[in-house]
């Protein structure tokens, strides 16, 4: 199937990194003894942000919160789907007050909430494609969520099993370019997923994008798309390449700050879907 990429308005929750540091290690690309520069962070999120804007994409933002230095990973504070908001249920105690903070902001602003009773990390390990949810697991989601999310949503969940603690999110190791039905479309990097889960990727998406290590080395694939521009990491410059090359518009923007924790622009970024 040829995917021609179109680009729809999206709508996104984000934090300001105003408590950025890195203070614990909770995954390989966290050094606690290295420095990190909270107004650079916050630079370069806000060229983030702004680049959403220029984009015509709505962006809201949630107040950070002291003491939660990983807040500003947005896409990990919960899985939006058809208007209804699933809460994250952190794996780690540093990361655990996120949960209710992001689900109280949803409350707050009129949303449905579910509160999770099985131990998930929002969008950094569910994504929406079309009308299925992949599903990551391995490191951080328990397979038991990809059951819940299944029961709140009604949605069809495919479980994706993650074998390299690099790519400990799916978000990480998979980014959704085309989510519309009929147009979905995916970029991902194999060596980041079981042999069974690779199978399933390219039963799914024979058309698929396939990332180099280079790509998956800078988290270029924590990358965010609108079905035609896809803001992504400076350093993935092959998977620039193929984008441009099946017709999607590169946006490289800069977060290596952020990428100290463990983060790109897509764990920045939670995407809000309403109700179709």
């Amino acid at each position: 199937m040829t995917v021609t990429p179109r680009a729809t308005s999206r709508h996104y929750l984000m934090c300001e990194p105003t408590h950025y540091t890195v203070s614990y290690e909770i995954n390989p690309w966290m050094d606690s003894t290295r420095y990190t520069d909270a107004s650079l962070a916050v630079q370069q999120w806000r060229t983030l942000r702004e680049t959403f804007e220029s984009l015509g994409h709505v962006v809201e933002t949630i107040d950070p919160i002291p003491g939660l230095p990983d807040m500003v990973y947005a896409a990990n504070g919960a899985t939006v789907v058809d208007g209804l908001v699933y809460s994250a249920r952190f794996r780690y105690p540093e990361r655990q007050p996120e949960g209710p903070a992001y689900e109280k902001w949803f409350a707050d602003h009129g949303y449905v909430t579910h509160t999770a009773e099985q131990v998930n990390e929002g969008e950094g390990d569910i994504l929406s494609v079309g009308d299925v949810l992949l599903a990551g697991t391995g490191f951080r989601t328990d397979r038991a969520a990809h059951d819940e999310i299944a029961r709140v949503t009604g949605r069809e969940v495919v479980s994706l099993e993650l074998v390299d603690p690099h790519y400990y999110h799916l978000d990480t190791a998979l980014a959704v370019l085309g989510s519309e039905p009929g147009a979905e479309q995916v970029a991902y990097y194999p060596p980041a997923f079981s042999d069974a889960s690779r199978a399933e990727l390219e039963r799914r998406f024979p058309d698929a994008v396939v990332a180099s290590e280079r790509d998956a080395a800078c988290l270029g694939l924590n990358a965010v798309s609108d079905g035609l521009n896809v803001v992504v990491a400076p350093g993935a410059v092959d998977l620039a390449a193929q984008l441009t090359e099946r017709g999607y518009r590169p946006h490289p923007v800069d977060t290596s700050e952020l990428l100290k924790g463990g983060g790109g622009a897509k764990c920045c970024t939670l995407e809000i879907r309403a109700a179709r």
